[in-house]
């Protein structure tokens, strides 16, 4: 019986990978991939030979069986495109089914953007939530972002470059202007890390065309005492008095009240 090997890879820099990985990726009867291509460079690149497979979220149901039939021969290798395997990839998926066959998985630790960004952000690290990589479409980004806004500790995301700039919007918006750290090419000879404020990163990125994979660190919710639905409503209603819309109304109660926007914006239908 083999076992399968959740093994990292470097997420940029080519030297940031570990003896053991070497060595087991040198050993396995099958290295397992998202992207072949990126697979078969740092296998050449290190003078291994080993059969590579693709298994990426378009193939997964077709090829899960072939490499589980593989493991009833071997030992078998997962990488993702970069970093660690599992982590916002059918990686998980792969692991289940393995483990429910009975299959040995152990992982080969290594390189991660979501850590290896929030160390380099100057923001708190001792808690934090990752979210994967933000919803695409805008209203379910807003939802998710309604959904931590009371979260106190920091949030950590990827984005695609196309989409950074609405997702900072919506950032502002729902969580206001946090302190944030805007990461890209980690580890690459381009590494950039962006330090400051929400509002001040629109501004940046809206001048420097946003390039390359994202991961964004965002400041946790900050502390204050939760009010009552007396009080939010009372807040609500005073504003729309003075005639602010209720959007604008249910931001500015929201970020002062510690309750999520779209219930505040809920209490004032």
């Amino acid at each position: 019986m083999g076992t399968l090997y959740l093994v990292a890879t470097p997420i940029g820099n080519l030297e940031d990978i570990t003896l053991r990985a070497l060595r087991v990726l040198g050993e396995v009867s099958l290295v397992a991939a998202e992207d072949t291509r990126r697979a078969r460079l740092l296998l050449a690149h290190y003078g291994i030979s080993r059969p590579v497979t693709s298994y990426f979220e378009g193939n997964r149901q077709q090829k899960m069986e072939r490499i589980l039939r593989q493991l009833e021969e071997g030992d078998v290798a997962f990488i993702s495109e970069a970093g660690m395997p599992g982590l916002s990839d059918p990686g998980y998926e792969l692991v289940r089914a393995a483990l429910d066959r009975g299959y040995p998985v152990t992982a080969v630790p290594g390189p991660t953007a979501p850590v290896t960004a929030l160390v380099l952000s100057g923001l708190p690290t001792d808690r934090f939530l990752y979210l994967g990589f933000l919803p695409r479409h805008r209203s379910q980004r807003r939802a998710l972002l309604e959904e931590v806004a009371g979260v106190r500790w920091t949030l950590v995301a990827f984005e695609a470059p196309h989409r950074l700039l609405e997702a900072l919007a919506d950032l502002e918006d729902v969580l206001g202007d946090r302190r944030i750290a805007v990461c890209r090419e980690l580890t690459k000879m381009f590494e950039e890390v962006w330090r400051g404020t929400i509002s001040g990163a629109r501004l940046h990125f809206a001048t420097q065309e946003p390039r390359g994979e994202f991961t964004l660190v965002i400041g946790g919710a900050p502390e204050r005492e939760r009010w009552d639905e007396e009080r939010v409503r009372a807040a609500m209603e005073e504003r729309l008095r003075m005639g602010l819309p209720p959007a604008q109304a249910a931001r500015e109660v929201a970020a002062l009240s510690g309750w999520p926007r779209r219930k505040v914006y809920d209490l004032a239908r």
